[in-house]
């Protein structure tokens, strides 16, 4: 369901690519297709993020708490497809662990949080990630 509702966020019929790689046990590509879905989960939820955090109607704590929020979800759904990022574009995972770190940083000291200085990091996150799912497109590969 998450698939189909984000699927204007998402590569054109990769709902369908998935379930016809598993339909004929093609694991790489199932595994692939999953990789770009929840990279673009992961970047969608930096964007908004980033929205939140910088809104300059909200205080400090209420944006420190959102960040942090977003943090923890951003993270948990990485975990799940850190191994393939790091097979197929070592770099960008890179920079979406780091900026991570870099991002949580601001947000954990619960005495002095920083939300402002969330934009970047967050924005190498979407960048990263925007970067990996164009290029482990279907469309993109046959390109190449």
């Amino acid at each position: 369901r998450q698939l189909r509702a984000q699927a204007a966020a998402l590569p054109p019929g990769l709902d369908a690519r998935i379930l016809a790689a598993l339909g004929r046990g093609d694991v790489p590509e199932a595994e692939t297709g999953l990789m770009i879905f929840f990279a673009a989960l992961i970047r969608d939820l930096a964007v908004e993020a980033e929205r939140r955090v910088t809104d300059p109607g909200e205080p400090v704590e209420a944006r420190a708490t959102a960040g942090r929020r977003f943090l923890e979800a951003i993270w948990r759904y990485y975990n799940l497809v850190d191994f393939a990022v790091t097979q197929r574009d070592a770099r960008a995972a890179t920079t979406v662990r780091l900026a991570f770190d870099e991002a949580e940083g601001h947000v954990k000291d619960p005495a002095a949080p920083a939300p402002e200085r969330l934009r970047e990091p967050l924005r190498r996150i979407a960048q990263a990630l925007a970067g990996l799912i164009e290029a482990s497109s279907p469309a993109t590969r046959r390109e190449s």
